[in-house]
């Protein structure tokens, strides 16, 4: 026989060896590709806002998925040869030297590399498509659904390919450097025990961790206030603490486990011991894990956090219908509106109608020089909307006493993040057509929430109100109208409305809620460019139902039927993203913990062998499986849905220093989500169990 056709045989025999192998690269290839795929999609780059918090989410999750795709590569490659080096070691010692060897491994490695990998790249096109369109057919299909594929995505799984195929070229030359016969045919016995540091190690871990989080979390908003100036991506730096925390807690986990109580010394004592000898690759396993894990939660986290919000906005509005329009618009009125209702058998109650004045106001105006910010005093630095209070009195039905020479700004409530970005430093205003001013200063604010958002209103004076308001035209002046429905509503009025409103502005109106005309008449009379003439992308009147149109013109009417129907229609791409985010992210620590398990089942294959011969009984053997992974999946599990939760709830009260409602019910959805990921962890669990059982031969 000869040299190659001995390869050939003992490859055939071995063949198993390849699979896990071939499996990992397959699916870390299938994810980074249909991440890829969905990240640079016009579909999801067109509503997701560049620069805006939600594509910086899905960036910085990506990177933490590739970690992880790297992650169990890494060791499925290192595994890989782990188990193959009997077989080179018994090449080796027939007399098959290096150099006759080494084509015979290339050759292996990159056969078996590049086809896992072409065919993960491949079968990430299917994924994204049966995701994407079973979103589409069982919960929302829109015109802006359909997803567009741009074959530039495919740049990111290549460099991911060459990184497997170098990946695997420098750990075969590594073994074949090796000279010792019987180091390489024993390679897989050896172990890596990790240093133990002292039980302190865990306690001081979730300290430093705890620490980390908060320091880096609050570091951006700290270094702005104290040196008018962004810290760039460096203050990211201020998380590795919280890495280094992590570390330390399930490096306890590893070596000393978490009890609480005196253990007897022998108890445990097989599975503990595995553990710890593999301990470099089990905690550098686990701490992706559960940054895979964390990730995974703050993308699903997401969904409930908008649905719960956005319901409870709907349901507690206090009328039915409410929009505004400049009064230079002709819009339907009164009688126009009641006869397109009674076509669909709807009729209307309480209706109100009254005016309002944009006026310019005075303030700080934000100034940018390079990396560094500044605030200088402008006459005309913002607009606003203003009531007189008998007209805020007839809208609202609240009653409010403004004195002469002050202004209320309304809000939801004082303490919320929509009442910060009130202008309440405003000492004077401006009739933008007279340029009369008035003199003024903030006296309070008043809680109305279905005026509150969007852009911003004030209540002055009667006769304030009065004196700047004379010789104001149509542009600077609008009407607000709101009604109920008296019975039943029906979803086709309101659609029919909203199109009808729609149709009646003319193309001046067609402007997002941030446009400011008051800041664009000031750089326009200093010489500059007003920023918002150069981003006007996502308001076009002729696609009203877009969701960028939808969630930033500046007149939307607010229609409580059609905004609790369409809301997954109008934010179904945000949703989308964020579900499949999380899909990939559980998928990927998914499969690195069932790695995990193989690889520490597997290198210890020899004790379980061991404690066969003497005499263990097949339920003791799998009783031992379980509890390694019942450690690899429970811990990451445990420290990555916790972790995230908490920073969760240090997110929301950092918003307005309190838990609202609507974001007490979202953490409510939240742990029911948290319930299904433990349940699927758990069926991952069983199945790995059920795998090793068969891997080892374990019968019962």
């Amino acid at each position: 026989m000869t040299m190659k056709e001995l390869e050939k045989k003992l490859r055939r025999q071995d063949y198993h060896q390849a699979k896990l192998y071939l499996f990992c690269n397959f699916i870390s290839l299938m994810l980074i590709t249909a991440y890829s795929i969905m990240m640079m999609a016009p579909t999801v780059l067109e509503v997701l806002p560049e620069g805006g918090d939600s594509r910086k989410q899905m960036v910085a999750i990506f990177v933490l998925a590739a970690v992880g795709c790297v992650a169990f590569t890494v060791y499925a490659t290192a595994l890989f040869f782990r188990k193959k080096s009997r077989q080179v070691g018994i090449l080796m010692a027939l007399g098959a030297s290096k150099r006759q060897l080494a084509p015979m491994l290339y050759r292996e490695v990159l056969v078996l590399g590049f086809a896992s990998s072409v065919c993960g790249m491949a079968a990430g096109f299917p994924f994204v498509v049966l995701i994407w369109n079973g979103f589409r057919l069982l919960i929302v299909d829109s015109k802006e659904m359909v997803l567009n594929i741009r074959m530039e995505c495919l740049g990111i799984p290549f460099v991911f390919l060459v990184l497997v195929m170098v990946l695997a070229c420098v750990t075969a030359k590594r073994y074949l450097k090796r000279t010792d016969i019987l180091d390489t045919i024993q390679e897989e016995h050896k172990n890596e025990p990790i240093k133990e540091l002292g039980k302190w190690c865990g306690p001081a871990g979730i300290v430093i961790l705890l620490a980390g989080a908060v320091i880096a979390y609050y570091a951006p908003e700290v270094y702005m206030k104290l040196t008018y100036s962004y810290g760039g991506a460096w203050l990211n730096l201020l998380y590795i603490p919280v890495f280094i925390g992590l570390y330390m807690m399930l490096l306890h986990t590893v070596v000393y486990g978490w009890h609480f109580k005196k253990r007897v010394s022998y108890k445990n004592l097989v599975s503990r011991s595995m553990m710890k000898f593999q301990g470099k690759q089990t905690v550098n396993n686990l701490l992706v894990s559960t940054v895979l894990l964390a990730g995974a939660c703050f993308a699903v986290f997401y969904v409930p956090s908008m649905a719960s919000g956005n319901f409870l906005n709907v349901r507690n509005r206090t009328y039915d219908y409410l929009y505004d329009y400049r009064a230079d618009q002709k819009v339907p009125g009164r009688e126009e509106t009641e006869n397109l209702a009674a076509e669909y058998g709807v009729s209307l109650k309480d209706w109100h109608e009254v005016p309002y004045i944009s006026l310019g106001m005075d303030g700080m105006a934000y100034k940018e020089d390079g990396n560094k910010f500044y605030y200088e005093y402008e006459e005309l630095e913002t607009e606003g909307n203003f009531f007189s209070e008998e007209d805020f009195r007839e809208l609202t039905g609240l009653s409010v006493t403004v004195e002469p020479g002050t202004y209320l700004a309304v809000s939801d409530n004082g303490d919320s993040i929509y009442s910060r970005q009130l202008t309440t430093d405003s000492t004077l205003f401006t009739n933008m057509v007279t340029e009369k001013t008035l003199e003024v200063r903030f006296a309070d604010y008043v809680c109305c929430d279905f005026l509150a958002g969007g852009t911003g209103y004030y209540i002055l004076n009667d006769a304030d109100y009065k004196k700047i308001a004379e010789g104001i035209t149509g542009e600077w002046s609008g009407r607000m109208t709101i009604f109920n429905a008296d019975g039943k509503d029906d979803y086709r009025f309101a659609e029919r409305l909203f199109h009808t409103l729609v149709s009646s502005f003319d193309k001046s109106c067609e402007i997002p809620y941030y446009y400011d005309r008051v800041q664009k008449i000031s750089d326009n009379k200093k010489g500059d460019t007003y920023w918002g003439d150069m981003d006007m992308a996502g308001v076009n009147f002729e696609e009203p139902d877009s969701s960028a149109f939808r969630t930033l013109w500046r007149y939307m009417p607010k229609f409580r039927i059609m905004d609790k129907n369409d809301f997954i229609c109008t934010y179904g791409v945000f949703l989308m993203v964020f579900i499949f985010i999380f899909l990939i992210c559980i998928t990927a620590a998914c499969v690195i913990c069932y790695t995990r398990c193989q690889t520490i089942a597997v290198n210890n294959r020899y004790v379980f062998d061991d404690l066969k011969k003497l005499g263990a009984p097949p339920a003791f053997l799998k009783q031992e499986i379980k509890r390694q992974c019942c450690t690899v999946i429970r811990t990451p599990a445990i420290i990555g849905i916790l972790m995230m939760t908490l920073l969760y709830m240090m997110i929301m009260y950092g918003n307005d220093g309190k838990i609202t409602v609507s974001e007490i019910l979202a953490l409510g959805i939240c742990g029911v989500v948290i319930l299904l990921i433990i349940l699927l962890l758990y069926a991952v669990y069983c199945l790995t169990v059920k795998a090793l059982a068969k891997e080892l031969e374990i019968e019962g």
